[in-house]
């Protein structure tokens, strides 16, 4: 059977990932509800992710979906179970989806720096331009204005008399 998903969410009380898909076959828009087991405040979201996406009963339903989307929705729910707000759990996804410029990444460990490096992956890919996209311009040139204090380095002259 094919499933189209249309929308995933997730429900508090009791812990449930809930999909709403298409049913290919039977052309019938559905609900598929997945409880939550064994999930605390502690709780790696990876992981939960991970396995919900593996499991047998529910791999078919969760092919569209993708992990990083599920992953979002165990955060939420680890939010709510330590009593954050959504506008605070929202904030915290913000905050570990993107990246600061001034940040330094060598001081990272190793773990956070493959994070931060997906998530510049992530950035590079959806602002790629390809060649069937519209936009796609073929070799372009462009010229950048000559700054004065550039073409008047010392140090750039006086090498070239040594020679």
């Amino acid at each position: 059977m094919k499933y189209i998903a249309k929308k995933c969410g997730v429900r508090f009380q009791p812990p449930a990932i809930i999909l709403i898909y298409d049913n290919e076959t039977e052309g019938k828009s559905r609900q598929r509800i997945m409880p939550v087991r064994n999930f605390s405040k502690f709780s790696d979201c990876t992981r939960a992710a991970e396995q919900l996406k593996n499991n047998p009963r529910h791999k078919s339903y969760l092919e569209q979906v993708s992990l990083k989307q599920l992953e979002k929705l165990f955060i939420f729910l680890r939010g709510y179970l330590q009593g954050q707000s959504l506008a605070e759990t929202m904030e915290q996804i913000q905050r570990e989806t993107t990246i600061d410029p001034e940040e330094d990444l060598n001081k990272l460990d190793d773990k956070e720096l493959a994070k931060r490096k997906s998530i510049m992956d992530e950035l590079f890919e959806k602002n790629q331009k390809r060649k069937d996209d519209p936009s796609f311009v073929y070799d372009v040139e462009v010229e950048f204005p000559q700054d004065e204090q550039l073409l008047s380095c010392s140090w750039d002259t006086e090498s070239a008399d040594e020679f």
